[in-house]
């Protein structure tokens, strides 16, 4: 079996793996010149998702590479704290920087010999009883038996084999900024954050040496699709106080990550032989916490039902469908009521907010506010694949 895999970020080398230790033959190719770097840190939430990443033997270098956030405190304009969240209240049981995650799920496939384009992207796809021939921007058409979509929220495939974007995206109204800052803006090993009507800003740093990165959420304004993406954050952010002036003066277009907080939202994640995987088929959006744990577990999943349905791919398909959606739908849910309380409208809204942000710590079921994601991230079963 020779699989395209369309995606190099966290999902794509996952699922390459676990086919190449099941004999496939697997080819990922990847828009972008070379792994990424910069983005945001990503959570991995109990058992479930710490288990695969057991299997796949790099939970160790996973956790060498944990940020080792602390808390988060929410300040006013002047900068005083007004209260404080525990990390265990928020984070995962592992939070790791994007980038270090795809770098070390790379590297688990390098002596395996998965084979990586970079730099080239698919652009038509022509299936037919017996595979599918792919075009590449870049190099020859080639046949594939598979192709497996895990190319993020934008996805090229699913464009090309399910139709346009807007029939399956859904934006929460949502726009989030991400990129580093001078260090000093950064408190060590904590995060601070800054709540204004409709606009949130934070501003972390995970250890005392490294690059501080602030993170902008702001409601979409008309015509952001297209629009440039640092005048449309100065634009957002002119008047917010804070240090967001001197946050914006760092903005410079360099690991600038800019996108809507969104979600994909399928009927079926496969047709024929071309199927999505992560946040191509079914992404909760960043504020869920369980976009990279999702991505993983469903490769685990992807690649066991492919094997186990002794080449007959449709099988395959329907049954990492089947145990998928739940846990995928389950992480949906919950993001768009964070979504809600994240960037509330108004100024009513916003000042009872941070007063429920004093309020947290000391709650007495605030233990289950903790546990509601990694209930989340429990709801499946994983099965013990050959």
């Amino acid at each position: 079996m020779h699989v395209l895999i369309s995606g190099a970020g966290v999902a794509g080398p996952a699922l390459a793996y676990w086919l190449r230790r099941g004999g496939a033959a697997v080819t990922v190719v990847e828009r972008a010149p070379g792994l990424r770097t910069g983005g945001h840190a990503v959570d991995f939430r109990g058992d479930v998702h710490l288990s695969v990443l057991r299997r796949m033997g790099v939970l160790e270098e996973v956790e060498r590479h944990r940020t080792g956030m602390g808390a988060m405190h929410y300040v006013n304009e002047r900068g005083r704290r007004i209260s404080t969240l525990p990390a265990d209240l928020f984070a995962g049981d592992i939070e790791i920087l994007r980038s270090d995650l795809g770098r070390i799920l790379h590297d688990a496939t390098a002596p395996l010999g998965v084979a990586y384009r970079f730099g080239d992207t698919v652009t038509a796809l022509h299936e037919d009883p017996d595979g599918v021939t792919v075009a590449f921007e870049r190099a020859p058409a080639e046949r594939f038996d598979l192709v497996i979509g895990a190319d993020g929220l934008h996805s090229r495939v699913r464009a090309l084999a399910f139709g346009p974007e807007e029939q399956y995206v859904r934006h929460l109204g949502l726009h989030c900024a991400i990129f580093p800052v001078p260090g000093e803006l950064g408190p060590p090993n904590s995060a601070l954050a800054y709540r204004t009507a409709s606009k949130v800003v934070i501003v972390g740093r995970s250890d005392r040496s490294g690059p501080a990165w602030a993170q902008l959420f702001f409601p979409t304004p008309d015509g952001a699709e297209g629009a440039d993406p640092q005048r449309m954050i100065r634009e957002a952010f002119r008047g917010v106080g804070w240090v967001t002036p001197r946050l914006l003066q760092a903005l410079d277009g360099n690991d600038l990550y800019v996108d809507s907080v969104a979600q994909v939202r399928m009927p079926a994640w496969h047709t024929g032989r071309v199927a999505l995987l992560g946040d191509a088929g079914y992404s909760p959006c960043l504020l869920s916490g369980m976009g990279s744990g999702l991505a993983v577990v469903g490769a685990y999943v992807l690649a066991g039902e492919l094997l186990r349905s002794g080449g007959d791919h449709a099988a395959g398909f329907a049954a990492y469908e089947r145990l998928m959606r739940p846990y995928a739908e389950g992480a949906q849910r919950g993001a768009e009521g964070n979504a809600r309380m994240m960037v509330p409208q108004g100024r009513v809204a916003t000042a009872l907010l941070n007063q429920y942000m004093r309020l947290v710590p000391y709650l007495p079921g605030k233990q289950m506010i903790a546990n509601a994601a990694r209930r989340t991230a429990e709801a499946v079963r994983l099965p013990a694949y050959a």
